[in-house]
């Protein structure tokens, strides 16, 4: 079964870390609108990566302690579809780059007028691990936050809600410690 083991990390946008990813070699980059059906854990994705759309539905939920996370590919005909039925949607921009045996994601929040209103990094572990390894050069000094492993605010469910975002980010800034 496909477990999702992954940490994840607030990052303070400077406005310079995405055009740096964007250049970085060996970084693939990615622009996903995503939505969220009625189930619990449905959600529909619209990937464009080097230039073509995927379309994917997943199933995502926590099961016995870890993520269960499957997701497929379907056609542009039934995406269409269940488009229709869509919740919450939100667009992020994702840079990722292999690691080793770990991979990096970073996920930049978009607003309607393209701006930034939320990044975050996340590490995918092999599900074996507990300890994530130590955040790259690149992300160190930005990263504000290490988010406790299921803090259910910080999914991207929750922070397509843009308010909610900023709110969070605020709190984080506040009191590091405390959020």
């Amino acid at each position: 079964m496909p477990i999702e083991n992954e940490r994840k990390f607030v990052l303070e946008n400077d406005g310079k870390l995405e055009p740096l990813l964007a250049q970085a070699p060996g970084v693939t980059r990615g622009l996903i609108v995503q939505a969220y059906l009625e189930s619990p854990g449905v959600r529909l994705r619209v990937v464009e990566l080097a230039g073509r759309r995927h379309h994917i539905f997943g199933f995502k939920r926590p099961v016995d302690g870890t993520t269960v996370e499957i997701e497929t590919y379907i056609n542009e005909d039934d995406f269409r579809r269940l488009w229709k039925l869509r919740k919450e949607t939100l667009q992020k921009v994702r840079y990722s780059w292999p690691d080793g045996r770990f991979g990096w994601d970073v996920d930049f929040f978009k607003a309607t007028d393209g701006s930034t209103y939320f990044a975050m990094a996340e590490v995918e572990m092999p599900e074996i691990d507990t300890i994530p390894p130590p955040l790259p050069p690149r992300l160190a000094p930005l990263a504000i936050f290490s988010v406790p492993f299921g803090d259910p605010r910080f999914t991207s469910k929750r922070l397509a809600d843009r308010q909610f975002a900023e709110n969070l980010m605020a709190e984080i800034r506040a009191n590091p410690q405390a959020a």
